[in-house]
């Protein structure tokens, strides 16, 4: 796919005017596009929940900077088990086997049923995937963060990170992808990581917290 294409496909001109939009509304701090932001991973409580009957529309990374006022933020569901975060536990806490675990036993049914998945064609794509996830952790664990997404993968600002939207007191909320990086995050206990800025509350502009989720934490490896 061409970079024209893959801007496009991101959904770029559009933030583009959105980023010019946000300055003009909010100034020279006003929340951007695929912007990096850090979060404290245990306050992260719960998914945003999808409701576009109830006034919560259904968002995703081409929304990224979006500024929404209303009551979207409070359409949530529990951060509670999840196969990747339960599967990551199961290997990391208890040593399991990735290939034991459900999380790759259901990634394996899906390749074969559907010849792909998640980018990866075949089982030995998935091996290396995980094995992956293995440096991940022990980075992590030794340098107390993860660095950026768009550090390592020479993405547009922090596309294709971990995705949160930014609820009006500031919480983060959980919206897909990134998440066996947040997993490991999360089961570490660190203090701050990056994250890719989806949609923030107008109440979290005007209260200035955009200053706050732009911190990184005292130790950044």
């Amino acid at each position: 796919m061409s970079t024209l294409k893959q801007a496009i496909g991101a959904g770029v001109p559009v933030k583009v005017v959105r980023d010019v939009v946000n300055r003009w509304r909010f100034g020279p701090d006003a929340p951007q596009s695929d912007e990096l932001i850090w979060i404290r991973p245990r306050d992260v409580t719960d998914f945003y929940r999808s409701d576009p009957g109830n006034g919560a529309p259904r968002f995703r990374r081409r929304h990224s900077g979006m500024v929404a006022g209303g009551n979207w933020d409070k359409s949530r569901k529990p951060f509670g088990s999840q196969i990747k975060l339960d599967s990551i536990r199961d290997h990391f806490e208890r040593g399991v086997p990735w290939q034991q675990t459900d999380i790759f036993g259901w990634m394996l049914k899906r390749l074969e049923k559907e010849g792909s998945v998640d980018g990866f064609t075949s089982r030995e794509e998935l091996i290396a995937r995980y094995e992956g996830l293995d440096r991940i952790y022990e980075e992590a664990r030794r340098t107390g963060t993860l660095r950026p997404h768009g550090s390592v993968n020479q993405t547009r600002g922090e596309h294709g990170g971990i995705l949160v939207h930014i609820a009006r007191d500031g919480t983060p909320l959980r919206d897909g992808g990134g998440m066996h990086r947040f997993a490991i995050a999360y089961i570490l206990g660190l203090e701050k990581i990056p994250a890719q800025l989806g949609v923030i509350h107008a109440d979290a502009v005007a209260a200035g917290l955009m200053s706050e989720l732009r911190t990184p934490p005292t130790r950044t490896g």
